[in-house]
């Protein structure tokens, strides 16, 4: 039997997080599910798992979920500390499905505990993956990734002193065939219509300007410390092969899959054993044909300028995602085009000088400037 916290329990990583657990009751028993705001699925959650202990984030959730799970063994907790606290309890799997800079505090805790961190919160790397891997080092706990392209490198990569590369996949988005003078008009709802997966709003524009795929490299290289000069990005279209390892004699290996999170996510709750899923198989005479591509980095700057950040280290890479954040947040609102998404971010990186980070109030310090020069920088856009 494994115990579970789960962080971020009412969202999409959370609801295939918690389907798997309930196929599987003989193996994983939930300990504490957290959420932001949402006090009423959370109690609904915490009813239907059993959990232990619920928390909710903004402490004026705190009586009514209180209420909710009235005559139940769930001990109701609020509040930021609170969270921080439950995950650092003693558990053998906290799952980090908080979204944005919430969930750093609560990652780091559970790390600096000793605890194995099954990671979808992607700030935690991409803003603070030199404090997060420093505190995991000092612990001896292991991240284990559940992003697919990430779980795909984990399941396939044997040693790193023994490879040539580190490949991860990209579906290209929805405007992979369109030149920019194209994409210049297209709408926030063409962008959020991703081809293969069902994502949100943010992380599926993010995928049509391929910095999803740049924000996953910074990603790849805290996970497996790797350096820019072995990772690399090929578009994929059909979204089935997730990631790619060559090795120095010249073997790739690869991992393929469904486009459903539950396959990496079942993953890391079981491993390094495996549990079966209710995922429709892979059929590759069905799917007839893998086709892949180079990116195209000027239509697709974005990509580019990850990179950048990647290879400066530092600030850089927290630099480059607060203000994509606050770029993409002015596009789905319609106040920037979609090509000023990647000119905003340029704009915030240039404006700022490169800094370490080694703590979370320094990482705090430089996604807040960062912020604020690309709310500054959109605006400037919107009143053309």
């Amino acid at each position: 039997m494994r115990t579970v916290t789960l962080l971020g329990a009412t969202g999409s990583i959370g609801s295939s997080t918690l389907d798997l657990v309930a196929r599987n009751p003989e193996r994983f028993r939930i300990h504490a599910v957290a959420s932001g705001r949402d006090w009423a699925k959370l109690a609904d959650v915490a009813r239907a798992s059993g959990a232990r202990v619920a928390v909710i984030a903004d402490e004026a959730g705190y009586a009514p979920l209180r209420e909710a799970l009235a005559g139940t063994a769930t001990e109701v907790r609020a509040g930021e500390a609170a969270m921080v606290e439950t995950a650092a309890e003693p558990v053998d799997l906290v799952v980090a499905a908080i979204v944005g800079a919430a969930g750093l505090a609560p990652t780091l805790a559970a790390l600096e505990a000793g605890t194995t961190v099954a990671l979808a919160n992607k700030e935690a790397l991409i803003c603070a993956g030199d404090v997060m891997t420093a505190a995991a080092r000092a612990s001896g706990a292991r991240i284990l990734p559940i992003d697919s392209e990430h779980n795909a490198i984990f399941q396939v990569l044997e040693d790193v002193a023994r490879i040539s590369r580190i490949v991860l996949t990209a579906s290209g988005g929805p405007f992979r065939c369109r030149s920019r003078a194209e994409m210049a008009a297209v709408t926030p709802a063409e962008a959020v219509k991703h081809p293969n997966w069902s994502m949100g709003a943010k992380i599926s524009v993010d995928s049509a300007t391929l910095m999803n795929k740049g924000l996953e490299l910074i990603e790849a290289h805290h996970l497996f410390g790797v350096g820019p000069e072995r990772l690399g990005v090929l578009v994929h279209p059909q979204s089935l092969v997730h990631g790619l390892v060559e090795y120095v004699d010249g073997s790739v290996l690869a991992q393929l899959g469904p486009a459903d999170m539950r396959v990496p996510i079942a993953h890391a709750l079981a491993w390094p054993e495996r549990i079966a899923t209710p995922v429709r198989r892979l059929d590759l005479a069905a799917a007839s044909r893998l086709d892949f591509e180079e990116p195209d980095r000027e239509r697709f700057p974005a990509l580019a300028l990850a990179e950048a950040a990647l290879a400066a280290g530092g600030c850089r890479p927290c630099v480059l995602s607060a203000a994509n954040e606050v770029a993409v947040g002015a596009f789905l609102e319609e106040r920037i085009g979609f090509l000023e998404i990647a000119e905003v971010v340029a704009d915030t990186l240039e404006s700022l000088p490169a800094a370490p980070v080694t703590t979370l109030a320094e990482v705090a310090a430089a996604d807040a400037e960062a912020r604020a020069r690309a709310r500054s920088f959109a605006a400037q856009r919107a009143r053309r």
